[in-house]
């Protein structure tokens, strides 16, 4: 079975578009996103427009504030205390990679955990760790409910994760544990990789390296969700070998319309529920 990531986005767009709507009947306010955008990287500049059309779409303010290459961290870091301190702003982004002069960690910090729609901040970090109540990252969060579509009741399933990443592969791991999975993470000083693979009732790739999951690595049951994207040629492709897969799993997401939608309906659904705790 092929994962159609766009129509389970949209599923969840229109929720929010529907939760949105009857809030602001209620209350006569809705959800505000601001992004800050550095510089001109090519994908940066894809994903700021995909997330601010979406935003927009389910009935939420949207607001992109762009500077050059060369601000400076300073800069940067009194906009986000503004924003910060700014009541009609629900949720804050600041769209990664950096330029070199700016620390991601500072950054990061300096975003209220309130309105990090992210889910970056340490604060966050560690609810997440403990097993609280947080925003989680986009990504992980839109490959859970992909997951969940598949298999409602995951306790007891052998998860594997290849990467371990801030991003993906740790909050990942900490969502599965949270739905009683046994989790194992891999990564590139794992001994027999493939051998890990094998035993996965759940596979997560999040690893950057294209169509290195090939079909003896994966057993015929398994759920694998690719998070990989990756430029070979002029083709996009993910770090598992589709083709040599989709006929041999239980499951599978495409690269691209497999978790890259859902990241972007993640991160509004975060912006709803930042929104929702600001009401209260």
């Amino acid at each position: 079975m092929i994962i159609d990531g766009k129509k389970e986005a949209e599923i969840i767009k229109n929720e929010i578009k529907k939760e949105i709507s009857d809030l602001n009947k209620k209350k006569g306010k809705i959800p505000s996103l601001t992004v800050i955008l550095i510089g001109d990287f090519a994908p940066s500049l894809i994903y700021v427009k995909n997330k601010e059309k979406s935003a927009r779409e389910v009935g939420m303010n949207s607001e992109i504030i762009r500077y050059p290459k060369n601000v400076s961290e300073k800069d940067i870091l009194e906009k986000i205390k503004e924003l910060n301190k700014n009541d009609e702003i629900s949720g804050i982004l600041v769209q990664l990679p950096l330029p070199s002069q700016i620390s991601k960690k500072k950054i990061i910090n300096a975003i209220n955990p309130s309105k990090d729609v992210d889910g970056f901040n340490p604060i966050n970090v560690g609810n997440l760790s403990s097993g609280y109540d947080s925003i989680v990252p986009c990504t992980p969060l839109g490959c859970l409910l992909l997951i969940k579509k598949i298999e409602p009741n995951l306790a007891g399933k052998h998860a594997v994760i290849i990467g371990r990443s801030n991003l993906n592969g740790k909050p990942m791991a900490q969502l599965l544990l949270k739905e009683n999975c046994t989790v194992t993470i891999v990564h590139s000083k794992t001994n027999d990789l493939q051998n890990e693979c094998l035993k996965a009732d759940i596979l997560v790739a999040a690893v950057g390296v294209p169509n290195l999951i090939k079909k003896d690595w994966v057993k015929k049951n398994a759920i694998v969700i690719d998070v990989g994207i990756n430029k070979v040629g002029e083709k996009i492709v993910g770090d598992v070998n589709f083709d040599e897969l989709k006929d041999n799993v239980k499951a599978i997401t495409p690269v691209p319309g497999g978790v890259g939608p859902m990241t972007i309906a993640c991160l509004l659904k975060n912006t709803l529920t930042c929104f929702k705790a600001r009401l209260t």
